[in-house]
């Protein structure tokens, strides 16, 4: 096989391993996309998927003093991203549920849903640390080691998978009535809150 198409699958394996897990980024695709259909929880993951290919970027090309700098600034990256999140989890909840759920996707307002999880993606340590970690390793074995190539793969496997997960909640979507979707939007404010707390913690020990 060649190598720059093995490389790539490589990649796009690493982007899904990292996109899959269900996290805040994966709580509020779901949530978005049972408030206003399957195009919002794209523009809510594709935004992460545009912030994970920026670090799978720096990881790739190996850009030691930005890498030093991030790692160095991982703290104040770590506080910023946890006042975020409460802040979503805030409009979460006091979200009114979709009563209209053939019009809601037009109303979406993709670019700021894109917008906020590029930024939150961006603000995450976790993420940071593990594209540098990963594509750096990479990066490393590969005899032909195509920074583009890894790029690449690893924002086609992140967006891969908010395709399928926003497809796959959108189809679920007509079974949810507005009680539903208000235990959902709680449940969803709630946790977003738990990860910005438990965040919080974490930098205080």
């Amino acid at each position: 096989m060649n190598a720059d198409l093995t490389l790539f699958l490589q990649s796009t394996a690493i982007g899904l391993s990292i996109a899959a897990p269900v996290g805040q980024i994966g709580l509020l695709a779901i949530q978005r996309t049972l408030q206003y259909g399957s195009a919002a929880g794209i523009a809510t993951g594709l935004g992460a998927a545009a912030a994970d290919a920026i670090y799978g970027a720096i990881g790739a090309f190996g850009v030691t003093a930005l890498i030093h700098f991030l790692v160095e600034q991982r703290t104040l990256l770590a506080g910023a991203g946890s006042a975020l999140l409460l802040w979503m989890a805030w409009r979460i909840a006091r979200q009114p549920p979709a009563r209209r759920r053939e019009d809601s996707d037009e109303r979406a307002p993709l670019a700021r849903l894109f917008a906020g999880t590029f930024v939150l993606t961006l603000a995450n340590p976790t993420t940071i640390l593990s594209f540098i970690a990963v594509f750096g390793a990479l990066a490393g074995r590969s005899a032909v080691a195509s920074p583009l190539v890894m790029v690449a793969g690893v924002a086609a496997g992140s967006a891969l998978w908010w395709f399928v997960l926003a497809g796959a909640v959108g189809r679920l979507r007509s079974r949810f009535d507005v009680r539903w979707q208000q235990r959902v939007k709680l449940a969803s404010a709630a946790l977003l809150a738990g990860f910005a707390l438990w965040q919080l913690a974490a930098l205080a020990r």
